[in-house]
C-alpha cells in the first residue's frame, strides 16, 4: 500500500467522522446552505490536490529519498536514532507551520490569499479544506526547501503531513468538547475552541491561535487567545471588509486575492 493510499484513507476516514459528529452534536447553527458551502470547499482541496500533483508529482517523500542518497541537510550529517530524528524533525515542522502561517498574515502580499481561508462566514470541518491554491504551491514550495535543507526522514513527512492534515479537521471541527476534556488537550494540541478564536472577526483574537497541531508555539511565541470575547455561540465569524457574496461558490473565493484594496484593508488592520 502506497503512501498515497494511507493518506488519502486517513484523509477520508477523519473527514467522514467529523462530519458525522458535527451532524450529531454541531455546535454552531450554519449562516450558509450547508451542503453548497461544504460543496465549495471540498472542491477547492480537489483542485489544490491536482495542482500539487501536477507540479510535485513524485511527492516531498520522494525529494526526502534524495536528499537522503546525496547526503544533503542537517539530518543526513547528524545520523542520530531514527526515533529522535522522527520526533525531532516532527517539532521543526510544525513551528515551521506555525511560522508559517503568522508570515501569512503578516504580510500584505501573501494575506491576499490566505484571506480566502478566512472570508469562510461558517466553520466547519470543510473550512480547513479552504485554501487558495496559490496559497498551496507557496506552502510546498516552503515545505521542499525545509525537507532539502533539513534532510528530514521521508516517513516523518509523510506521518506529519497525515498529522497536519487530520488535525486541521479536527480543530476547524463545528464542535465542542467537554471543558475540562478542551482544557486538558489544549496544554497539548489545537482544539476547536482554541482555533475558532482565530477566525473571528475581532482583530486580536484573529490575529491569535496560529497553531495547527501543537499548542505550545502560541503559548512560547504570546499569541495565545483563550476564549472570544462573544463567546463562541455568539462570536462572528469570516471577514467583516467582504461582502458576503464574494465568499460564496466556486469562483468568487478564487478571486479573492484581486479584488479591489479598497475594500480590503492592510493585514495588520483588519480581522486576519
Amino acid at each position: 500500500m502506497t503512501d498515497t493510499v494511507i493518506r488519502l484513507s486517513i484523509f477520508f476516514g477523519i473527514l467522514v467522522i467529523m462530519l458525522i459528529w458535527e451532524q450529531w452534536a454541531g455546535l454552531r447553527q450554519p449562516a450558509e446552505p450547508l451542503l453548497r458551502r461544504r460543496f465549495a470547499n471540498i472542491s477547492f482541496s480537489v483542485i489544490n490536490s491536482i495542482l500539487v500533483r501536477l507540479f510535485w508529482p513524485a511527492g516531498l517523500s520522494v525529494i526526502a529519498l534524495w536528499a537522503e542518497s546525496q547526503q544533503l541537510g542537517l539530518f543526513n550529517a547528524l545520523q542520530w536514532p531514527f526515533w529522535i530524528e522522527c520526533l525531532l524533525a516532527i517539532v521543526i515542522l510544525d513551528c515551521l507551520i506555525y511560522w508559517q502561517h503568522r508570515l501569512f498574515h503578516r504580510v500584505p502580499a501573501l494575506w491576499r490569499l490566505h484571506r480566502m481561508h478566512h472570508s469562510d462566514l461558517d466553520f466547519d470541518v470543510t473550512t480547513a479544506l479552504r485554501f487558495h491554491p496559490l496559497e498551496i504551491l507557496l506552502s510546498m514550495v516552503i515545505k521542499t526547501a525545509a525537507v532539502i535543507a533539513l534532510g528530514l526522514p521521508p516517513f516523518t513527512i509523510v506521518l506529519f503531513e497525515i498529522i497536519l492534515n487530520g488535525l486541521a479537521m479536527f480543530n476547524h471541527g463545528n464542535v465542542q468538547l467537554p471543558k475540562r476534556l478542551d482544557h486538558l488537550l489544549r496544554q497539548f494540541i489545537v482544539t476547536p475552541d482554541m482555533h475558532r478564536v482565530h477566525h473571528s472577526l475581532v482583530w486580536h483574537e484573529s490575529n491569535s491561535n496560529f497553531g495547527f497541531n501543537l499548542s505550545i508555539w502560541d503559548r512560547l511565541f504570546h499569541s495565545y487567545e483563550a476564549q472570544p470575547a462573544a463567546g463562541h455561540l455568539q462570536m462572528d465569524i469570516g471577514l467583516d471588509h467582504y461582502p458576503k457574496l464574494r465568499a460564496r461558490g466556486l469562483i468568487q473565493p478564487l478571486c479573492i486575492p484581486w479584488y479591489s484594496a479598497e475594500k480590503n484593508a492592510d493585514a495588520t488592520k483588519t480581522s486576519d
